[in-house]
Protein backbone atom coordinates (compact mmCIF):
# COMPACT_ATOMS: atom_id res chain seq x y z
CA UNK A 1 0.00 0.00 0.00
CA UNK A 2 1.48 3.40 -0.97
CA UNK A 3 1.48 6.38 0.99
CA UNK A 4 -1.22 7.88 -1.36
CA UNK A 5 -3.48 4.95 -0.47
CA UNK A 6 -2.72 5.09 2.99
CA UNK A 7 -3.61 9.27 3.10
CA UNK A 8 -6.64 8.61 0.94
CA UNK A 9 -8.34 6.00 3.27
CA UNK A 10 -7.36 8.44 6.36
CA UNK A 11 -8.64 12.01 4.98
CA UNK A 12 -12.12 9.09 4.21
CA UNK A 13 -12.28 7.95 7.15
CA UNK A 14 -12.10 11.54 8.48
CA UNK A 15 -14.69 12.78 5.93
CA UNK A 16 -16.90 10.18 7.28
CA UNK A 17 -16.78 11.33 10.95
CA UNK A 18 -17.13 14.99 9.81
CA UNK A 19 -20.15 14.26 7.77
CA UNK A 20 -21.84 12.17 10.72
CA UNK A 21 -21.41 14.76 13.19
CA UNK A 22 -23.22 16.79 10.47
CA UNK A 23 -26.43 15.58 10.81
CA UNK A 24 -26.00 14.55 14.64
CA UNK A 25 -24.85 17.09 16.09
CA UNK A 26 -27.55 19.22 18.24
CA UNK A 27 -26.31 22.79 17.47
CA UNK A 28 -26.59 24.23 14.37
CA UNK A 29 -23.12 26.06 14.40
CA UNK A 30 -21.83 23.10 15.25
CA UNK A 31 -22.84 21.27 11.97
CA UNK A 32 -22.15 23.92 10.28
CA UNK A 33 -18.55 23.66 11.71
CA UNK A 34 -18.41 20.05 10.71
CA UNK A 35 -19.77 20.74 7.03
CA UNK A 36 -16.86 23.21 6.74
CA UNK A 37 -14.70 20.36 8.14
CA UNK A 38 -16.00 18.09 5.36
CA UNK A 39 -15.40 20.71 2.93
CA UNK A 40 -11.69 20.52 3.82
CA UNK A 41 -11.11 16.61 3.75
CA UNK A 42 -12.35 16.53 0.43
CA UNK A 43 -10.49 19.20 -0.81
CA UNK A 44 -7.54 17.19 0.67
CA UNK A 45 -8.75 14.11 -1.53
CA UNK A 46 -9.19 15.79 -4.35
CA UNK A 47 -5.68 16.98 -4.66
CA UNK A 48 -4.88 13.65 -4.34
CA UNK A 49 -6.41 12.82 -7.35
CA UNK A 50 -5.00 15.40 -9.00
CA UNK A 51 -8.17 17.73 -9.16
CA UNK A 52 -6.05 21.03 -8.20
CA UNK A 53 -8.55 23.09 -9.31
CA UNK A 54 -11.55 21.58 -7.89
CA UNK A 55 -10.22 21.64 -4.56
CA UNK A 56 -9.46 25.39 -4.80
CA UNK A 57 -12.90 26.28 -5.66
CA UNK A 58 -14.48 23.96 -2.89
CA UNK A 59 -12.28 25.71 -0.60
CA UNK A 60 -12.76 29.45 -2.04
CA UNK A 61 -16.22 28.59 -2.71
CA UNK A 62 -18.27 26.98 -0.34
CA UNK A 63 -15.86 27.04 2.41
CA UNK A 64 -14.92 30.78 1.79
CA UNK A 65 -18.67 32.32 1.16
CA UNK A 66 -21.36 29.82 1.36
CA UNK A 67 -20.30 28.15 4.94
CA UNK A 68 -19.57 31.57 6.17
CA UNK A 69 -22.97 33.05 5.00
CA UNK A 70 -25.14 29.60 6.51
CA UNK A 71 -22.86 30.64 10.08
CA UNK A 72 -24.37 34.42 10.10
CA UNK A 73 -27.56 32.93 9.44
CA UNK A 74 -27.72 30.13 11.56
CA UNK A 75 -26.00 32.81 14.68
CA UNK A 76 -28.55 35.21 13.86
CA UNK A 77 -31.83 33.90 13.77
CA UNK A 78 -33.15 32.05 16.81
CA UNK A 79 -33.34 28.66 15.90
CA UNK A 80 -35.83 26.22 17.87
CA UNK A 81 -33.57 23.17 18.84
CA UNK A 82 -36.36 20.90 19.91
CA UNK A 83 -38.43 21.39 16.47
CA UNK A 84 -34.98 20.73 14.90
CA UNK A 85 -34.64 17.56 16.49
CA UNK A 86 -38.35 16.58 15.66
CA UNK A 87 -37.95 16.99 11.93
CA UNK A 88 -34.69 14.86 12.41
CA UNK A 89 -36.85 11.78 13.75
CA UNK A 90 -39.55 12.63 10.93
CA UNK A 91 -37.16 12.34 8.31
CA UNK A 92 -35.04 9.71 10.03
CA UNK A 93 -36.34 6.74 7.81
CA UNK A 94 -35.80 8.44 4.45
CA UNK A 95 -32.61 9.35 5.49
CA UNK A 96 -31.92 5.52 6.45
CA UNK A 97 -33.46 4.86 2.63
CA UNK A 98 -30.84 6.99 0.81
CA UNK A 99 -27.64 6.21 2.99
CA UNK A 100 -28.61 2.32 2.22
CA UNK A 101 -29.18 3.26 -1.67
CA UNK A 102 -25.41 5.42 -1.63
CA UNK A 103 -23.88 2.24 0.26
CA UNK A 104 -24.96 -0.21 -2.49
CA UNK A 105 -23.93 2.06 -5.43
CA UNK A 106 -20.18 2.65 -3.73
CA UNK A 107 -20.22 -1.45 -2.97
CA UNK A 108 -21.32 -2.21 -6.47
CA UNK A 109 -18.87 0.33 -7.72
CA UNK A 110 -16.12 -1.64 -5.69
CA UNK A 111 -17.52 -5.08 -6.87
CA UNK A 112 -17.25 -4.37 -10.26
CA UNK A 113 -13.40 -2.70 -9.82
CA UNK A 114 -13.04 -5.93 -7.87
CA UNK A 115 -13.63 -8.01 -10.73
CA UNK A 116 -11.39 -6.58 -13.04
CA UNK A 117 -13.88 -4.66 -15.31
CA UNK A 118 -11.88 -1.64 -16.61
CA UNK A 119 -13.70 2.17 -17.57
CA UNK A 120 -11.95 4.67 -19.76
CA UNK A 121 -13.10 6.75 -16.87
CA UNK A 122 -11.01 5.56 -14.36
CA UNK A 123 -8.53 7.38 -13.10
CA UNK A 124 -4.81 7.66 -14.75
CA UNK A 125 -1.61 8.39 -13.27
CA UNK A 126 -0.82 12.23 -14.84
CA UNK A 127 3.02 12.66 -16.92
CA UNK A 128 5.25 15.27 -15.93
CA UNK A 129 4.59 19.09 -16.38
CA UNK A 130 0.30 18.16 -16.53
CA UNK A 131 -2.00 20.94 -15.29
CA UNK A 132 -5.43 20.11 -14.33
CA UNK A 133 -6.38 23.91 -14.40
CA UNK A 134 -4.85 23.88 -17.78
CA UNK A 135 -6.60 20.96 -19.28
CA UNK A 136 -9.92 22.19 -17.98
CA UNK A 137 -10.00 25.92 -18.98
CA UNK A 138 -8.71 24.59 -22.59
CA UNK A 139 -12.30 22.46 -22.07
CA UNK A 140 -14.24 24.94 -21.48
CA UNK A 141 -12.70 27.76 -23.64
CA UNK A 142 -12.79 25.94 -26.34
CA UNK A 143 -15.10 22.58 -26.44
CA UNK A 144 -17.97 23.55 -23.83
CA UNK A 145 -17.82 27.23 -24.73
CA UNK A 146 -21.54 27.86 -25.69
CA UNK A 147 -22.51 25.66 -22.53
CA UNK A 148 -19.93 27.59 -20.42
CA UNK A 149 -21.48 31.15 -21.59
CA UNK A 150 -25.08 29.97 -20.99
CA UNK A 151 -24.32 29.42 -17.82
CA UNK A 152 -22.73 32.67 -17.51
CA UNK A 153 -25.76 34.50 -19.11
CA UNK A 154 -27.80 32.24 -16.55
CA UNK A 155 -26.13 33.10 -13.05
CA UNK A 156 -25.62 37.23 -14.63
CA UNK A 157 -29.85 37.14 -14.96
CA UNK A 158 -30.57 35.40 -11.01
CA UNK A 159 -28.31 37.90 -9.66
CA UNK A 160 -30.31 41.00 -11.73
CA UNK A 161 -33.42 39.33 -10.72
CA UNK A 162 -32.38 39.30 -7.17
CA UNK A 163 -31.53 42.70 -7.17
CA UNK A 164 -34.60 43.91 -8.62
CA UNK A 165 -36.93 41.73 -6.16
CA UNK A 166 -35.41 43.34 -3.43
CA UNK A 167 -35.33 46.70 -4.47
CA UNK A 168 -38.54 46.84 -5.74
CA UNK A 169 -40.85 49.54 -4.11
CA UNK A 170 -43.20 47.85 -1.79
CA UNK A 171 -46.21 49.81 0.29
CA UNK A 172 -45.18 50.43 3.96
CA UNK A 173 -41.30 49.57 2.53
CA UNK A 174 -38.87 52.21 4.46
CA UNK A 175 -35.84 52.44 2.66
CA UNK A 176 -32.69 54.01 3.40
CA UNK A 177 -31.09 56.86 2.10
CA UNK A 178 -27.41 56.92 2.00
CA UNK A 179 -26.92 60.04 0.24
CA UNK A 180 -29.05 61.91 2.46
CA UNK A 181 -27.11 60.49 5.63
CA UNK A 182 -23.31 61.17 4.52
CA UNK A 183 -24.66 64.59 3.20
CA UNK A 184 -26.61 65.81 6.58
CA UNK A 185 -25.10 68.26 9.09
CA UNK A 186 -25.01 68.52 12.44
CA UNK A 187 -26.72 71.74 12.69
CA UNK A 188 -30.11 70.43 11.02
CA UNK A 189 -29.88 67.60 13.63
CA UNK A 190 -29.10 68.93 16.79
CA UNK A 191 -30.66 72.39 18.67
CA UNK A 192 -28.79 73.84 21.10
CA UNK A 193 -31.30 75.56 23.96
CA UNK A 194 -29.60 78.13 26.16
CA UNK A 195 -31.81 78.22 29.72
CA UNK A 196 -31.94 80.45 32.24
CA UNK A 197 -30.48 78.38 35.35
CA UNK A 198 -33.01 78.09 38.14
CA UNK A 199 -32.93 78.56 41.57
CA UNK A 200 -32.58 76.61 44.30
CA UNK A 201 -36.36 75.82 45.61
CA UNK A 202 -37.20 77.70 48.98
CA UNK A 203 -38.80 74.75 50.91
CA UNK A 204 -37.50 73.92 54.05
CA UNK A 205 -36.03 70.43 54.06
CA UNK A 206 -37.00 67.55 56.34
CA UNK A 207 -33.77 68.48 58.84
CA UNK A 208 -34.82 72.07 59.37
CA UNK A 209 -38.61 71.00 60.02
CA UNK A 210 -37.19 68.63 62.54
Amino acid sequence: MTITEILFYAFSAVLVVAALGVITARNPVHAALFLVFAFFNSAIIWLLLEAEFLAIVLVLVYVGAVMVLFLFVVMMLDIDVAQVKEGFTRYAPLGVIIAVLVVVEIGSVVWVKHLGVTSDAAASVATEGYSNTQALGELLYTQYLYPFELAAVLLLLAIVAAIVLTMRHRAGLKAQDIAGQVSVRARDRIRIVKMTSEKESDTPSAENQA
